[in-house]
């Protein structure tokens, strides 16, 4: 496989079932001030904000990704107007009732990743729903991180091991980087590659901390309902023309090099 542009990725990664790509993350930032820049409410951004990740979930296999995790709601997001909130969780409610079955046929397996404590039953049930009817399949790998936060997923992981480790279960000097992520809620999920950011912002806002240790970023300038395949095809490019070192040297380069 290739990526855009017919550059070859230095490596790839696997997931179940024998599928390669690449696992690209996507801050989906601007919705709200799409609308405003409108004159709209900021409710019909984050419709035109689910049309944005309809188009870019259907074209990310085609342009080499085999896994894509978008931010869906953040554990801080809660801090939003409740009229704001809700309409968030409704969205994700009309995303999976249109689209779940599209995403069967596609062979999409869907993840929700964060925490699960303080959902509605209907959130939740909604969320094993679409987990079950896709965990069989192996095409593509949709994770949506909901209610998650990188901090708050850290600090879980750290309590579960201090508690296995209180029941004796586990060794406390056995913790190290493998067995800290086996307890994520990403854990599992391919190493990831790349983090992409819209919306005119430059930072990470508490996305995929542990994950993003060595993803290359990209900011790209353009507001997340106007997202589509140009976008993250120019995203993609830009990152096969970096060159990835993993803390060591590149392939053929010498030290006086460096």
């Amino acid at each position: 496989m290739s990526s855009p542009g017919g550059l070859s990725p230095p490596y790839q990664r696997s997931l179940p079932g024998g599928a390669s790509g690449l696992h690209v993350a996507i801050i989906m930032d601007g919705n709200g001030r799409w609308a405003k820049a409108r004159g709209l409410p900021r409710s019909f951004g984050h419709r035109e904000g689910v049309a944005a990740l309809r188009r870019t979930v259907e074209s990310a296999a085609e342009l080499g990704v085999s896994c894509l995790t978008v931010f869906g709601f953040s554990t801080e997001n809660w801090r939003r107007p409740k009229t704001e909130v809700l309409e968030l969780f409704g969205l994700m409610r009309a995303y999976f009732e249109s689209d779940l079955k599209r995403l069967e046929r596609r062979g999409v397996r869907v993840r929700v990743v964060g925490r699960r404590t303080g959902l509605d039953s209907d959130i939740l049930n909604m969320i094993n729903n679409a987990e079950t009817r896709t965990a069989g399949n192996r095409a593509f790998q949709l994770q949506v991180a909901f209610n998650y936060g990188g901090q708050a997923d850290i600090v879980d992981s750290a309590r579960a091991f201090a508690e296995a480790a209180a029941r004796g279960e586990v060794d406390p000097s056995a913790l190290d980087e493998r067995t800290f992520e086996e307890r994520l809620s990403t854990a599992g999920a391919p190493a990831l590659d790349v983090v992409i950011r819209t919306g005119f912002e430059r930072r990470l806002s508490n996305f995929l901390l542990w994950e993003c240790a060595y993803a290359e970023l990209i900011f790209q300038d353009v507001y997340w309902p106007d997202y589509g395949p140009d976008h993250l095809r120019a995203a993609l490019a830009e990152f096969g023309s970096r060159q990835r070192r993993f803390g060591g040297l590149a392939p053929g380069e010498s030290l006086a090099a460096s």
